[in-house]
């Protein structure tokens, strides 16, 4: 396992990229912060509708403005949906996204749950899933790389995981970032990266459910592989 720091784009941008994912020629991928002075002591979808502004600004800042927005109902399951430009958003009943497309914007909100990004190296395929403590205990990482397998042909270690910010001890009774980053290792996943940043530790930056008593806003992590990619 790497623990690989994430990194901002630059100073007034609102989202942060990983290295580990912006190794990979032709993946596209962006995790937003807390924006700054933005009251969301609110209900999720008044939150959400209050952030959209923010989180259409910061896919188009990672080159994702003009793709696809494909998103996935998060009801804490493990259920991993195969998504195309053609399919309905919200997919029902999913925690996951997995894409063979080019040119679509796989998109997961969270606020203390972790964002695991799943690329193949050769650009083959993504996947995006929701994994808290729930559906990290159901396995949503690994069946989401078994899964882009299946779909790429690709074999685990062709893969990259990365683990974005997330709750952890002391602010969380249990580490399931580690449980995923155990997981992805067991089934031979490549390269499993975790940032190691917990999101109640670092209120002027992440939002944070349990810190902030269900009231709060919604990181949103993105990915997507650019329309000029051509697989190798």
């Amino acid at each position: 396992m790497s623990k690989s720091k994430a990194c901002p784009f630059h100073h007034n941008m609102i989202a942060e990229s990983f290295p580990s994912l912006d190794a990979i020629p032709g993946i596209l991928a962006a995790f937003t912060r807390r924006v700054p002075g933005l009251d969301v002591c609110v209900e999720r979808e008044e939150a959400l509708e209050k952030l959209k502004p923010f989180h259409l600004r910061a896919r188009v800042e990672a080159g994702m403005g003009e793709m696809t927005f494909a998103t996935a109902e998060q009801v804490h399951g493990n259920r991993v949906a195969a998504v195309s430009a053609g399919s309905g958003f919200p997919v029902p009943g999913t925690d996951g996204l997995l894409t063979t497309a080019p040119g679509i914007c796989l998109g997961i909100y969270v606020a203390d749950c972790a964002a695991v990004f799943l690329a193949d190296r050769h650009a083959r395929g993504i996947a995006l899933v929701h994994s808290g403590k729930k559906g990290t205990e159901l396995g949503i990482a690994p069946i989401a790389a078994q899964a882009l397998c299946s779909a790429t042909g690709a074999g685990p270690a062709d893969l990259v995981a990365q683990i974005s910010p997330c709750i952890r001890p002391p602010h969380y009774e249990i580490d399931f970032a580690s449980e995923i980053v155990r997981q992805l290792t067991d089934l031979g996943v490549g390269e499993v990266h975790d940032c190691g940043t917990c999101t109640a530790s670092n209120p002027a930056l992440y939002y944070s459910y349990r810190a902030e008593n269900g009231r709060t806003g919604r990181m949103l992590a993105i990915m997507a592989m650019s329309p000029e990619i051509i697989p190798s």
